[in-house]
């Protein structure tokens, strides 16, 4: 029997949905299982183990119908839709598939949970809601990104070129996309200077944090700006002792590497986004609230170097 699985993205959901895809594929053991992402997804899917990865341009009505008639001809028995957004639901109501397991109470779904969602819990609790309702057992909140051995060997290598192999080393990612400026906690260099007396700090980020860690790297630590995919700084967060990020896309991928990562909020709801297995780590200007009726944005600048010191001590790393 063909499975397919849908997870278009992005990145940080992407890696939320990886323990519950692992479910999915355990459920189905016997069967052939298919995922279908976008180009850039694939390689994190890749390293699942008997999962078939089947690449989509997403966008564009020509992209639309050769998907809908790939899915048609592959003649899949049943659909677990992750994504559950305007295109992935059309992929489904057009599919021919008889079970379509997703995230909406309504056609084309035939397994959902019983309530519309309303952002009213973290979304891998959403995800394990939809594979309840299709009698599988919920997955663990752990992310699942295991390192391939040509990229243990590239940060081997990397650890060794940049006098880190027998060094005791913290990432901080202090950036954040340039569209989210407000996720940036303006205090990441009075807190490097800090843990500087204690650790090697890597500074680590995409091109919208280059302009930014080139100015911190002034006073500590390594620029590490561009150096490593997806699955590289999972690897690199395995050698270190704890990453300090903002709410980003490289906060979700250190969670993979199962170390402390303290993750700094302000004007996004943390028990919804927080990393998978990080609530304890989550550091937030207040008390955090139980539910999005009680949430209201904080200016992240409320948060003190004091408070992420007394995150990071609590957890005796210093």
């Amino acid at each position: 029997m063909k499975i397919l699985i849908i997870k278009l993205g992005a990145l940080g959901d992407i890696i939320i949905s990886t323990s519950v895809v692992n479910k999915i594929i355990a459920h189905h053991k016997k069967d052939e299982v298919y995922l279908l992402t976008t180009p850039s997804f694939t390689n994190i899917f890749n390293t699942i183990k008997s999962l078939k990865v089947v690449p989509i341009k997403r966008h564009g009505f020509f992209n639309l119908v050769r998907t809908i008639l790939w899915i048609r001809k592959c003649g899949f028995k049943k659909i677990y839709d992750l994504q559950s957004n305007d295109r992935s639901t059309l992929y489904c109501a057009l599919s021919g598939v008889p079970f379509c397991a997703g995230n909406h109470p309504r056609f084309p779904y035939t397994a959902h949970p019983d309530k519309k969602y309303r952002g009213e819990c973290h979304s891998f609790e959403r995800l394990n809601q939809i594979i309840i309702s299709a009698g599988i057992a919920p997955a663990q909140p752990v992310p699942l990104l295991p390192s391939p051995p040509n990229t243990i060997s590239t940060i081997t290598r990397w650890l060794k070129e940049k006098k880190l192999a027998q060094t005791d080393f913290i990432i901080m990612h202090a950036g954040s996309s340039n569209k989210h400026l407000q996720k940036r906690w303006p205090y990441f260099k009075e807190l490097a200077l800090i843990l500087k007396n204690y650790f090697e700090i890597v500074w680590v980020g995409g091109p919208d944090d280059y302009e930014l860690n080139t100015h911190l790297t002034k006073s500590s630590g390594i620029n590490a700006t561009g150096d490593f995919d997806v699955l590289s700084l999972a690897e690199l967060g395995r050698r270190s002792k704890f990453a300090v990020t903002n709410d980003s896309a490289p906060m979700h991928i250190l969670s993979c590497s199962k170390i402390p990562v303290f993750g700094i909020f302000g004007p996004t709801y943390p028990r919804r986004t927080h990393a998978l297995g990080q609530i304890q780590n989550v550091i937030y200007p207040d008390n955090m609230p139980n539910n999005d009726d009680e949430f209201k944005p904080k200016n992240i600048s409320k948060v003190t170097v004091d408070d992420v010191i007394s995150k990071i001590k609590k957890q005796n790393l210093i």
